[in-house]
């Protein structure tokens, strides 16, 4: 979420990369990095200093490309947050800048068919949910961004499978700050690896949520927060980066990583509950 004070911290730091600055090393050493863009970027209209109407400036995409992310959900709550032509420039401007976006496009068939990239022969699918598009501020459905129906997921999925070696679901979903997934949420997820996706990956509660190992595939329900500027509760100021590594089109290991989120964007926890800033050369590509 690039809006409210990380926007304020940016523009203090002159820097619009800043919130990605202290973990880009870790994300850039990933094949794949994947984030869920929670903030539409807009050339067009306000930026309000509070509230739930979100807007990240164009200029924040630098945040991204820094820190090597290749795709971006697009499917969440604040999606229409700039009205139509914040969907429209969203999804342009992050193409243009060489990220994949997901679950929001042109049209209702874009949002659904899915982003597949090919890393070491290995073909990864993507697919994008939000169980809600209009956040309390419009009263239609806009078909070009995907929603969080199992029945139309699972043939998303099951078209998808055709064209991929592995299916990674994103779902935004759950109810904020709850600590344990809702039956919604778990029923969307089982639904995705039963109809053959591999993995799930969930985000908008705020906080932390179980991982799942369920019938050959892995579920974290919710990975907390990353850029954000919620400060006022112990829960919403830690996330997790969740590394998942492939041999193949099988998972081979999970390591999920602990980041406290701070003013000036998110650090790497240690055990003992200290951060740890990456230096650059702490990177290792595969």
């Amino acid at each position: 979420m690039f809006c409210r004070d990380v926007r304020r911290q940016i523009l203090a730091a002159h820097d619009p990369a800043l919130p990605f600055r202290k973990i880009a090393p870790l994300m850039c050493a990933a094949d794949i990095a994947f984030i869920n863009l929670e903030s539409p970027f807009s050339d067009r209209g306000p930026y309000y200093e509070h509230g739930l109407i979100f807007h990240a400036p164009p200029a924040a995409i630098e945040g991204l490309r820094l820190a090597g992310v290749a795709i971006a959900s697009t499917a969440n709550n604040h999606s229409r947050d700039c009205g139509p032509h914040g969907i429209e420039f969203t999804v342009e401007w992050l193409r243009s800048h060489g990220i994949s976006p997901l679950g929001s496009g042109e049209s209702e068939s874009v949002a659904h068919e899915g982003v597949v990239l090919t890393r070491h022969g290995v073909r990864f699918g993507f697919l994008g949910y939000t169980f809600d598009q209009q956040n309390g501020n419009w009263h239609d459905i806009d078909k070009r961004i995907a929603m969080a129906d199992v029945s139309a997921m699972q043939r998303d999925v099951s078209a998808l499978r055709k064209r991929a070696d592995v299916v990674i679901v994103s779902m935004h979903h759950g109810v904020e700050y709850m600590p344990k997934p809702t039956q919604a949420q778990i029923e969307f997820a089982h639904a995705a690896i039963d109809a053959g996706a591999t993995l799930v990956i969930g985000h908008h509660p705020h906080v932390i949520q179980k991982m799942e190992e369920y019938r050959g595939g892995v579920i974290f329900y919710s990975l907390g927060n990353c850029v954000f500027d919620q400060y006022q509760r112990k829960e919403t100021q830690h996330g997790e980066i969740a590394e998942v590594s492939f041999l193949g089109s099988t998972i081979l290991a999970t390591h999920v990583m602990a980041i406290a989120i701070t003013p000036t964007g998110p650090e790497l926890e240690l055990p003992s509950g200290g951060s740890l800033d990456m230096p650059a050369e702490f990177v290792t590509h595969r």
